[in-house]
């Protein structure tokens, strides 16, 4: 019979503010709601009810209003919270006592605490630099800067004002950059001077001043400093340090505004095409992110909270928020496996975490590497642990219970850049299972679709969403009449969000994540999903990663599957057999490659994804739009006009 990987006791159950939140919404729903299903339930079936819940359990600094939701039908267009005045950065800067708000550590052993009473003087004065820059509530404040406590500050700096932020990582290139932070014509723009990575030093000057004179009417250049690289050359550029030097800390003048007023504008990973501006609203992203840490994820006042992210990758945005359910945060900036993965979990265990987040891509790089954090680190505080960007297998949950500790909850997550939230994640007080998503959102009406819209109990198909809900995009920047926003979600099945995943519910009522429809395999006309390959292959120790795609062939399509090897091994008939036979016994004889071809490197974007699409576009000799997307667009050339694709041994 099978059994869970984890249990939660019944005292812990009690202690979880989900717990408290079922009891309560029991009462106001005038029935008992017996168990997290029913809650669940209830939560989609009462949305005003339910998300004014929320906001009274977060303790939401702001005027509710009389009226949770209009138009409640309208998908898109419902209206959250229409009467309601707010500051998104006023709930995360209510505390200012002298406990921890920050720990930083970088790879370079640079380690810094902020005070929460430090924070917010620090914030104070960022804003106070800010306006003196004529920043106002609607206009812009860009970034590229590391991980840091000031890309911190300058985020609630810009939202205390009722500014839109938006940042992206220092390893994007001139053209990335520009064609996420170009369209948004920043009044102020944020750099660092350079970052560190895996031992080295990275001075960002040259690439720096690239940027900047692409972005013609930024007013204001504030240069970080954290690595000792260049100096800027431009007119506008400024220190941090001599930027705050004429404020001093006082109290925060939060500008309140609507719920939906802009936050975050959000990029898509834009592999095929120029990136998509996505714009957040202040009070869906701290409701939703509320919800998400508190009653998910079981983030306590006092806990630890730290996730491995760039600030090009929204779990940057979900993490900082943490702040509004009273956690500290731990920021890490550098490489992961720097000294074989010991500075990170060093700083991890150091800080007394409790609550690891990663992606499944570095899981499954650990348990290749041999990494045991667990009996090389007291992790005695540590109970959650999660993983998100590509679906965790199996094989990745029994090396988080076997490597890592053997008694935490274990919340594969599964969202994105879209919704700067979830649709399916951890639950406290439900069973892990292998392989398996514990839950759908509360106030998440997720469901899984056939081809023609119908609902799936059981079987794979596309992962929708059929209700609104309050952290979906305002908009998109640049699309006044909403037509690429609807192009991109609603398109496919009118008044149901399609979120792009390919999924399958599960008999605990779980999900599992079988990876993007829009990569997904079709030999013979019957689908199959790149992650039920992928769980199959990466279990061979010979084998790094690897990735799949279909080529038309033929009249038909046959799966082609790239793989990277370990050093010293060979793709040879033993292997290749190997892999094969895996595969057919793993998953199906339809999952089998028809080829399997070894190359050097595998293309991922600037948040390490790997990426099948512009894979396929290449071996199909059509083009990728935005190479400035890619950590790696080189690599492509590596499946251009491949002879196993083209020529005779075709």
């Amino acid at each position: 019979m099978e059994t869970p990987l984890w249990q939660p006791t019944a005292e812990r159950i009690a202690g979880t503010a989900l717990e408290h939140f079922r009891l309560a919404a029991s009462r106001v729903a005038g029935h008992a709601l017996p168990d997290y299903q029913a809650l669940w339930q209830w939560s989609i079936d009462h949305p005003a009810a339910f998300w004014s819940m929320v906001w009274d359990d977060g303790q939401v600094a702001g005027d509710k209003g009389a009226v949770s939701l209009m138009q409640p039908d309208a998908m898109p267009g419902a209206r959250w919270f229409p009467q309601a005045s707010l500051n998104f950065a006023e709930n995360l800067l209510r505390n200012r006592d002298d406990s921890p708000a920050i720990i930083f550590s970088g790879e370079g052993k640079t380690e810094h605490t902020f005070s929460h009473r430090q924070l917010y003087d620090e914030v104070s004065r960022a804003a106070q630099a800010l306006a003196a820059e004529g920043v106002q509530e609607g206009d812009r404040v860009a970034a590229m800067l590391p991980n840091l406590p000031e890309t911190v500050i300058a985020m609630l700096a810009t939202a205390s004002l009722g500014a839109v932020w938006s940042s992206c990582s220092p390893d994007f290139g001139v053209e990335g950059a520009l064609d996420r932070q170009g369209q948004l014509t920043p009044r102020v723009w944020l750099v660092s001077d350079g970052y560190l990575y895996n031992g080295r030093r990275i001075d960002l000057a040259g690439k720096a001043a690239a940027i900047a004179a692409g972005l013609t009417e930024t007013t204001r250049i504030v240069v970080v400093p954290y690595s000792g690289g260049g100096s800027l050359p431009d007119a506008r550029a400024i220190g941090w340090h001599d930027w705050l030097a004429p404020f001093a800390p006082g109290d925060i003048d939060f500008v309140r505004g609507p719920f939906d007023r802009p936050l975050y504008v959000l990029f898509s990973s834009g592999t095929t095409g120029k990136p998509k501006g996505i714009v957040h609203g202040q009070g869906g992203t701290l409701l939703q992110h509320l919800k998400e840490h508190r009653l998910h994820s079981d983030v306590r006042p006092g806990d630890r909270l730290f996730y491995f992210t760039t600030c090009g990758w929204m779990m940057w945005n979900w993490l900082v928020s943490g702040l509004a359910a009273g956690a500290t945060l731990l920021l890490y900036d550098g490489s992961p496996f720097a000294e074989r993965g010991r500075t990170l979990w060093d700083f991890f265990s150091r800080a007394r975490g409790t609550h690891f987040g990663t992606s499944a891509k570095y899981l499954d790089a650990a348990a290749k590497l041999g990494l045991k954090p667990g009996e090389r680190h007291i992790l005695t505080a540590l109970r959650v642990l999660m993983s998100t960007g590509s679906p965790l297998a199996p094989e990745g949950f029994d090396y988080v219970y076997q490597a890592i500790k053997p008694d935490l909850q274990l919340a594969s997550i599964s969202g994105g850049t879209d919704i700067v939230s979830c649709f399916a994640l951890g639950c406290p007080v439900r069973p892990v299972w292998r392989g398996e998503l514990q839950c759908r959102g509360l106030g998440m009406a997720v469901d899984v679709f056939d081809a023609e819209g119908r609902s799936l109990e059981h079987g794979k198909g596309e992962l929708v969403c059929t209700r609104p809900f309050p952290s979906m995009p305002t908009g998109f920047w640049n699309d006044p009449d909403g037509s690429r926003y609807h192009a991109a979600y609603f398109a496919r099945f009118p008044g149901v969000w399609s979120h792009g995943d390919w999924a399958e519910r599960t008999p605990h009522d779980g999900l599992v994540i079988h990876g993007r429809s829009d990569a997904t395999l079709n030999p013979g006309g019957v689908r199959i999903g790149t992650a039920e390959i992928y769980r199959q292959v990466e279990q061979i120790p010979e084998i790094l990663e690897s990735l799949a795609v279909g080529q038309r062939w033929q009249g038909d399509e046959r799966v082609v599957l790239f793989v990277r090897l370990r050093e010293g091994a060979v793709l040879d008939e033993r292997l290749t057999e190997l892999i094969r036979q895996r595969i057919r016994e793993g998953a199906s004889p339809r999952h089998v490659p028809a080829k399997i071809i070894v190359v050097p490197d595998l293309p991922r974007t600037l948040s390490g994804k790997l990426v099948e699409l512009a894979v396929k576009r290449t071996i199909h000799d059509e083009p990728v739009d935005n190479l400035g997307a890619l950590a790696n667009p080189e690599s492509l050339a590596l499946f251009r006009h491949h002879p196993a694709l083209t020529g005779r041994d075709a």
